[in-house]
């Protein structure tokens, strides 16, 4: 029996499923130049591939998200995949903060100001993430076993 919190974090997860895979589609399709203003200019990749492949990789995280914890996936899976959206979020932080300091424009941000505040919703996403998989908990619970060991 599911209790009312963890209903809520259902629907947050799955919620946050859904934003990655438009993220990812759009990373695909019509929003494809923009999201390349967000790719470092000292990253060694071209900037279409990156684009491209985290496009894929976010669509495929979207629907580890929806789909954690159903038949398809093993027991636990769930706070895992969480960990992993969380750590992905975290790697393409610096693509938010090129696109800050390089003052590119995209998605709306065109001031310093609007980049700037942009930054502050990368936590929220790591954070978002974590908690709606219970990732938190787990990673909190195993150090805790590491440790005691």
């Amino acid at each position: 029996m599911s209790t009312g919190k963890e209903r809520v974090r259902t629907v947050a997860r799955w919620a946050l499923g859904i934003v990655l895979c438009v993220a990812g589609v759009g990373h695909l399709t019509a929003q494809r130049i923009e999201f390349q203003a967000q790719v470092p200019s000292w990253f060694p990749i071209d900037a279409d591939v990156v684009v491209v492949v985290s496009g894929v990789v976010e669509v495929l995280l979207g629907l580890a998200l929806i789909f954690a914890g159903s038949r398809i996936f093993p027991e636990g899976s769930v706070a895992k995949v969480g960990l992993v959206v969380a750590a992905f979020f975290i790697v393409i932080f610096p693509g938010n903060i090129a696109q800050f300091i390089d003052g590119r424009s995209a998605f709306g941000l065109d001031t310093n100001a609007e980049r700037f505040i942009r930054l502050w919703f990368q936590p929220v996403l790591v954070l978002w993430a974590l908690w709606s998989t219970g990732g938190w908990t787990w990673l909190r619970d195993w150090l805790r076993t590491k440790r005691a060991a």
